[in-house]
């Protein structure tokens, strides 16, 4: 087997091939560190590293299959499928294909990483900006920009799990207060790897003029909904209790509600003459394709206002300032702030999510970093017209977000204005591995084409970011 040298990160490790040489490293690695790494002077070929904070047990020939795998295909990252211990239960934990558009700086490549020596001797060399957190995603992202990032669909060690907590209750890490720090490094690392593939968006935007087409009313409150009849009563009469200068009307999207929703929605409808309770022709719609087909009828107003089935606004003048936002800010989309409630709208951890990491110069580029874009989201519709959202009931906001970031501006209100009920009927609460990889999967997706998409404008028009 090819001569390697393991950096083990957290001094645990329980190897079945005994062969190489190992150095411990107590701390997470910053840059300082990877350089110290990449200085050492050893003969070998490939490193091994391990991030776990639990020993790890390698199944048999598991290094020689990487190893194998690398010399195969000539990659420079090579990283595989684990099994994980949880509560004493072993369990796979299939990893996802690595994209252009896995630039998240939490994609699960596991904790057990084999690199080509000159590859991560190459990438450090040109690490021109210190990091204390984001030093391993700086790493992966300069790999990625000359070389392969390879993954193995096979199983090849055990983990134990030490985050027992839902897929829910993880998602908002990032936004927590406390992890700004992380969040800024993030961001730079990232930025710096968009101008250096030729992806970077300046802060250069396409003015809005509000006085495109005719509109009934000048806001719609866009709901859709599927067998929410716990909720859907109270989500909109927050909304038709909105005050307002100006007409607006409420349009529920019921796809096809079998649980009596449909029935609440068609008496508080004969209650409420701007309540447009439709049922689309499709049975075959998600989310998405229920907001398109919402934005599409004659009744929708110019700027279309965003209120999932299971939450609140928080007050009545919620639509008021989105619309004055609108105008304020001249932007095509806008985005508010929200705080985090139970069924019983009690305050839950993290509490309010306001998404402070965007700014109006480098939001557009960070977006390709996060998983999402806040709410509530709101739209200037002409715009939405012509983008569309996709047909999906995951990400389909954060498709047309990035979609509409490319050109306009997007606003921000960071005052709360959103109560989000986290229950267990919310569609991220609890994932097991396969739906949550899916999803993950197809943002990744979103954003490679999304990154394809800001290239060929660049391209295009012939802009180029200089240092």
């Amino acid at each position: 087997m090819c001569s390697i040298h393991t950096f083990l990160l957290n001094r645990h490790f329980l190897s079945n091939d005994s062969d190489h040489s190992i150095t411990e490293w107590s701390d997470f690695p910053d840059t300082s560190i990877l350089q110290g790494m990449a200085a050492k002077d050893f003969n070998s070929e490939y490193l091994l590293l391990y991030t776990g904070l639990t020993p790890v047990h390698l199944l048999p020939y598991a290094i020689e299959r990487m190893v194998q795998a690398a010399e195969m295909s000539g990659a420079d990252l090579i990283y595989s499928d684990y099994f994980k211990m949880k509560e004493g239960i072993r369990t796979p934990h299939p990893t996802l294909e690595y994209q252009s558009g896995s630039l998240r700086d939490d994609f699960d490549f596991g904790p057990l990483m084999l690199y080509r020596r000159s590859a991560f001797c190459e990438a450090v060399r040109q690490m021109d900006q210190k990091y204390r957190y984001a030093a391993l995603y700086d790493l992966r992202l300069k790999i990625s920009q000359a070389g392969t990032i390879l993954r193995i669909p096979e199983f090849l060690y055990t983990v134990t799990e030490t985050d027992l907590r839902l897929s829910g209750e993880q998602q908002f890490d990032y936004v927590n207060p406390k992890n700004r720090e992380v969040q800024i490094e993030m961001e730079a690392a990232c930025t710096s790897h968009l101008k250096a593939i030729g992806a970077y968006l300046s802060p250069k935007f396409k003015s809005v003029s509000f006085d495109q087409g005719n509109f009934p009313v000048e806001a719609s409150v866009i709901i859709p909904v599927k067998n929410r009849i716990k909720t859907i009563a109270e989500a909109v009469k927050s909304a038709l209790h909105q005050q307002t200068v100006f007409p607006f009307n409420v349009i529920v999207v019921d796809n096809h509600s079998t649980d009596g929703t449909s029935e609440i929605l068609a008496e508080l409808s004969q209650q409420y003459p701007s309540l447009i309770h439709h049922t689309p022709v499709s049975q075959d719609l998600g989310i998405g394709g229920c907001w398109t087909e919402a934005t599409m009828l004659p009744e929708c107003g110019k700027f279309t206002v965003q209120l999932d089935s299971d939450d609140l606004y928080n007050s009545p003048h919620v639509v008021q300032m989105i619309v004055e936002a609108f105008y304020g800010q001249n932007c095509a989309m806008l985005i508010g702030s929200y705080q985090m409630v139970n069924f019983k709208l009690e305050e839950i951890p993290p509490g309010i999510i306001d998404h402070r990491e965007w700014t109006p110069d480098n939001g557009r580029n960070n977006a390709l970093r996060i998983n999402g874009l806040g709410a509530p989201r709101a739209f200037y519709t002409p715009v939405l017209r012509q983008i569309k959202f996709p047909n999906v009931s995951y990400g389909e906001d954060y498709a047309v977000g990035l979609a509409i970031s490319r050109s306009y501006r997007i606003g921000r209100i960071y005052e709360p204005l959103y109560l989000c009920r986290r229950w267990e009927e919310n569609s991220d609460a609890a994932l097991d591995i396969h739906r949550l990889n899916a999803y993950n999967f197809y943002k990744d997706k979103i954003r490679t084409l999304e990154l394809l998409e800001r290239k060929r404008k660049i391209n295009t028009s012939g802009e180029e970011w200089k240092k």
